[in-house]
């Protein structure tokens, strides 16, 4: 049986590669499991309302760097039935789902029932990864603004598919500051935050490796008020 394996992207850009060693993990990790055979890759852009230019650099990194055969599901402008991207998730090596909107991904996961697809994936042992929204939302709680759900900017702490324990922020070079504070205000036993250019791996829900191009990761334990903010 296969591991399940999650690598959760704190942020960077697809576009000008500041996350290559990071996508050149996940890219050997997929194609470790082919066996000599090109790897496939499936880009989810949901919550970035499935913008093309997007996956382009998804496609010009992981095809034109390493060799991976990529494609696309296409579902928020309903371009592609439910059936159409099962067949597609099918024969995925790995799942990347890139930034955005957290929350209105969810939402629009939910009603066509792509989460449930994806879910049925992982426990088979396809390979998730992904990039902010794509990151956090594997996690118990997510740290994360939303213009689907708020007209501001401010933070919240949202609820996610919970196949990792704990509470995860990504961008956290930018959201130090705010995530702590939401810390103080919550009970929680295992807290994860995440730079742009850095990413946490897990294995069977367990946290087993952390990845850098640049960035750097934390987990954060809090005893009465104080904060042990611990890099990984």
């Amino acid at each position: 049986m296969l591991d399940r394996i999650i690598v959760a992207i704190g942020g960077g850009e697809l576009k000008t590669k500041t996350t290559l060693e990071i996508d050149g993990y996940i890219a050997a990790l997929a194609n470790a499991r082919k066996k000599g055979e090109r790897a496939n890759g499936l880009f989810i852009g949901t919550a970035s309302h499935d913008s093309m230019p997007y996956f382009n650099s998804f496609r010009k990194t992981y095809t034109s760097v390493y060799n991976v055969k990529v494609d696309c599901a296409l579902i928020v402008h309903g371009e592609m039935d439910v059936e159409k991207i099962s067949n597609k998730i099918s024969v995925a090596d790995f799942i990347y789902v890139g930034g955005g909107d957290t929350m209105f991904m969810l939402d629009v996961w939910k009603k066509t029932g792509l989460d449930k697809l994806i879910l049925q994936a992982y426990k088979k042992g396809t390979i998730l990864c992904g990039l902010s929204a794509g990151a956090i939302c594997w996690f118990e709680k997510m740290f994360s603004d939303s213009e689907f759900l708020t007209s501001s900017d401010e933070y919240n702490i949202y609820d996610g598919f919970a196949l990792i324990k704990g509470i995860c922020s990504p961008h956290y070079n930018h959201r130090k500051d705010d995530f702590l504070n939401a810390l103080k205000n919550i009970d929680f036993t295992e807290a994860y935050a995440i730079e742009d250019n850095a990413a946490l791996v897990f294995t069977n829900s367990v946290l087993t490796k952390s990845l850098s191009s640049g960035g750097s990761s934390y987990k954060i334990t809090k005893e009465n008020d104080t904060f042990n903010v611990q890099m990984i």
